[in-house]
């Protein structure tokens, strides 16, 4: 299982809970029907409030994506995208830095 765990600027607070990180865990194909790859490829926020309750650890609700600070959104959504890539072009960025 290929997780991300990002720190969050702005914790999300529900109640007495506060989130300060959120683990991302990359779904299989299946876990993005109904998002096009493209939109998530741009980062629509549209987008991304659909797919993060999908994936996130502890389990983030649209409302709590929707209420969340831009820059968090942003983090979360980098990583998305991340997992989308194919290993080989990971591995050839890592290389050459």
């Amino acid at each position: 299982m290929v997780t991300e765990t990002i720190t969050l600027d702005t914790p999300i607070t529900r109640g007495e809970q506060t989130i300060t990180t959120i683990t991302l865990i990359k779904p299989k194909t299946r876990g993005f029907s109904g998002v096009g790859l493209s939109e998530i490829l741009q980062m629509n926020v549209d987008a991304l409030i659909r797919i993060l309750p999908r994936m996130t650890e502890p389990s983030l609700t649209k409302d709590d994506i929707a209420r969340m600070d831009i820059s968090d959104t942003l983090q979360l959504g980098m990583a998305v995208v991340s997992f989308l890539a194919p290993k080989a072009n990971v591995q050839e960025d890592c290389v050459s830095e």
